[in-house]
């Protein structure tokens, strides 16, 4: 038998790896690529991306290609585990096979916990969001934000109980929104450049000074271009928050058990990642300061920043600009808190069914429309203690600590999978003829030191190092009891 007829002879077909998978395959084609870039796209990008461009001016595009290309790589990885065996509920699952059960309790109830934090914080962002949309019509609902959060959360949590292919549908939607607006924005600023369109200084929503006149063109990104125009530690900084934006990105291998066709679906999904970045990201960014100066983007006496999308909008003399990009921005949270709950009651159900404890194993069962009901229902529980907390300035403050935190670890949920993925290509389970990631031993290193590179630089400003040191904590004393846990239980 040759090597390939023997490489082909090891991947099991879906069918005989489905016999354990009690979910649904319900997502399409068509649902996973637009989960992709909803996964892609988020709301940092309509509001945070301003602060971004103010660091380091038109090189930040060169930040967000770098970062991209390394999230594109730990997309590869996740790839090739979940293409040999596309029945797993999520990649978590490769952690603990290849790197062992401690390593894999830690990912597993690490990544959960992180999801409903995150969660947490994303449903007050919806309130806030849709707070401020009504805002520009006249209308306060600020008395209103925890009744607002509680019919989000209940909207939400309903989508994911009804069935999986509704789920996708409805991230279909939102992602079809989000990339709407995101085109007409780059139209519009091709349409300015070509006819070198001038505009006068306006009143901007969200900034608390007059935006000044100016010209849309090239001159816009050419004009005094320097690589790190505020210094190098400005650069450094905008490395951590452009990889921040890329979060969740890795959504789409939590999709896998429950997509069809997925060893066709998933590598065209991964592959057409660094497309999405190229167009969403970089082709809005630079269509942002072709209309807008760079250094135009300065912080208001609050430290916030306005909305780019909205200012180029405002300039193009579309005063209804603000209330239409905090509608998208509002579809935009909304589609990260039901990716949450989606993701959140999947790794609970595998954690759930994982444990010893008989009371635990009881969440580990699927609804009659084939969704992990229980464990949906629990996460979305826990999220809506969120205006509960916020209501309490002390207890508040600790959260706060604790949800920035969650997206430290997310830097250790990805190392370890990138190790797993090493130890899978060293393993006879490897299948030459699969999802192969190219050159590994070097692309594999390379994610691994720019992670460790990331976190690195959560340390270099008062903001993010408390997180930073959060999450070593956390690294050593629930890592470190589930090493020692796990050995206990092995010496017995």
């Amino acid at each position: 038998m040759s090597k390939t007829q023997a490489s082909q002879s090891q991947i099991q077909s879906v069918d005989a790896l489905d016999e354990t998978n009690q979910m649904a395959r319900g997502l399409n084609n068509r649902h996973v690529q637009f989960i992709a870039i909803g996964g892609t796209i988020g709301t940092g990008l309509f509001l945070g991306s301003g602060k971004s461009i103010s660091l380091t001016g038109p090189s930040i595009v060169f930040v967000y290609i770098v970062v991209g290309a390394i999230m594109f790589l730990l997309m590869r990885a996740i790839g090739e585990l979940m293409y040999k065996d596309p029945s797993q509920h999520t990649f978590i699952n490769f952690i603990t096979k290849y790197l062992g059960k401690g390593w894999g309790h830690f990912a597993g109830w690490t990544y959960w916990l992180a999801l409903v934090l995150l969660g947490m914080t994303e449903i007050t962002a919806v309130s806030t969001y849709f707070v401020t949309f009504f805002d520009t019509f006249g209308i306060d609902l600020t008395a209103w934000k925890w009744l607002i959060e509680l019919c989000f959360l209940v909207a939400l949590t309903s989508i994911n109980l009804i069935a999986v292919k509704v789920f996708g549908e409805v991230e279909f939607w939102f992602s079809m929104i989000k990339i709407t607006l995101i085109v007409a924005m780059i139209v519009t600023a091709v349409v300015m450049v070509v006819i070198g369109y001038r505009y006068p200084s306006v009143t901007i929503q969200g900034m608390d000074h007059a935006g000044p006149a100016g010209q849309a063109g090239l001159a816009n990104l050419t004009d005094g271009f320097a690589i790190a125009p505020n210094g190098w530690m400005a650069l450094l900084m905008s490395f951590q928050m452009v990889f921040f934006a890329y979060q969740m990105i890795e959504f789409v291998g939590v999709t896998v058990s429950e997509t069809e066709n997925p060893r066709q679906v998933l590598p065209k999904a991964i592959n057409e990642i660094i497309v999405r970045v190229l167009i969403f990201y970089v082709g809005a960014l630079l269509a942002i300061m072709l209309i807008v100066p760079w250094r135009t983007f300065q912080p208001n006496a609050d430290g916030s920043f306005a909305s780019p999308f909205i200012m180029v909008f405002q300039y193009a003399g579309l005063n209804w600009a603000s209330a239409l990009v905090f509608f998208v921005v509002i579809t935009a949270a909304s589609s990260a808190l039901n990716s949450l709950l989606y993701s959140a009651g999947r790794h609970l159900f595998q954690l759930a069914g994982e444990s010893s404890n008989p009371r635990v194993n009881r969440i580990a069962t699927v609804s009659d429309r084939k969704v992990p009901a229980r464990a949906i229902l629990i996460s979305a529980g826990l999220i809506i203690l969120s205006p509960i907390i916020n209501a309490f300035p002390k207890v508040s403050s600790v959260f706060v600590l604790f949800a920035s935190a969650s997206s430290a670890v997310f830097i250790f949920i990805y190392i370890l999978t990138m190790l797993a993925h090493r130890r899978y290509r060293r393993s006879a389970d490897f299948l030459p003829d699969g999802f192969v990631m190219p050159a590994w031993k070097v692309t594999n290193t390379l994610a691994v030191a720019f992670f460790a590179f990331i976190y690195a630089t959560l340390f270099l400003a008062d903001d993010t190092r408390g997180s930073a040191i959060a999450g070593l904590v956390w690294l050593a004393v629930f890592g470190g009891y589930c090493l020692l846990r796990e050995r206990r239980r092995a010496a017995r």
